[in-house]
């Protein structure tokens, strides 16, 4: 099994800790037009960490993705939910090893988290394969165009299915 990570050329291919934790992906080459994908766990997680702050969810959607997240699959919510951002951009420090924060943008409405639930993203972000980036002091991973469709139907069948990613890395 060869294993690929993100390079300054743009090509990249599934890191080792999404490989191990999701089991496969697939993802795009970074600064082409292909946006990457990603599946089951990790698409729940991905979707998980990004519902809560979405002003276009409704407040059932939100509490269907958190159960589901939270592992619990029998829930009353049965139609498919799609959890959209625009673009995330989040940054942690290394010299301020306090620093941690992402700018989740919806549409024309940006929300700004900290702390643990900016972690929380930062290291989702880096589970779908997003590549980090660093500069003076900082690192940063950014991605744009998310689309995740999470069918609480499928999920409920336990057999991997039902979540699913599609982002542009980078930008």
């Amino acid at each position: 099994m060869k294993f690929t990570t993100w390079s300054r050329s743009g090509n990249w291919a599934c890191t080792v800790a999404a490989l191990v934790l999701a089991g496969a992906c697939n993802i795009a080459d970074a600064a082409g037009a292909t946006p990457a994908t990603v599946s089951g766990s990790t698409a729940l997680a991905l979707a998980g960490v990004i519902a809560p702050l979405s002003p276009d969810l409704t407040g059932a959607e939100k509490k269907a993705v958190a159960m589901l997240f939270a592992g619990n699959s029998d829930i009353p919510y049965k139609k498919p939910i799609v959890v959209t951002a625009d673009r995330i951009v989040c940054r942690t420090g290394n010299v301020d090893i306090t620093l941690r924060n992402c700018e989740v943008t919806f549409g024309k409405k940006a929300r700004t988290v900290n702390g643990a639930t900016a972690n929380e993203i930062f290291a989702t972000e880096a589970l779908a394969g997003v590549p980090s980036d660093g500069a003076a002091g900082s690192n940063f991973e950014s991605l744009s165009k998310l689309s995740c469709t999470i069918d609480p139907n499928a999920i409920r069948r336990k057999d991997g299915s039902g979540a699913d990613c599609t982002f542009q890395p980078g930008n």
